[in-house]
């Protein structure tokens, strides 16, 4: 593999596990925001609704990137499939186009003798 390509790639790893332990912390915070609003909770009993806030949140956060994934490679391929028939598509207009000059051309250079 070329190493630029290794790096983009890297950079890319790097960058998704930044963005899921930023989603991780969120999880925490939003969790201890919410046993906050529940000032009757005992500390354990806080602990367990953190704890179970936070993995709801997660495995929602997983759910819906999950998705977005399998969306992006649906569209993957739609599009190369588009891109594919459009590049059929130019190739035989120009095939069509060069034969139609060449045939003008030699019309005229039969016209002419």
């Amino acid at each position: 593999m070329d190493p630029s390509q290794e790096s983009a790639r890297g950079l890319v790893r790097l960058e998704g596990h930044l963005l899921w332990a930023a989603e991780l912390e969120d999880a925490r915070r939003r969790a201890a925001a919410f046993a906050e609003q529940l000032p009757w909770l005992t500390t354990a009993q806080r602990e367990d609704v953190e704890r179970v806030y936070a993995a709801e949140r997660v495995e929602a956060s997983r759910a819906y990137l999950l998705r977005i994934r399998d969306r992006v490679a649906g569209l993957r391929v739609e599009y190369e499939e588009r891109y594919r028939r459009l590049r059929t598509r130019c190739v035989a207009a120009a095939l069509v186009a060069a034969a139609s000059g060449v045939g003008t051309a030699a019309v005229a250079l039969a016209t002419r003798n």
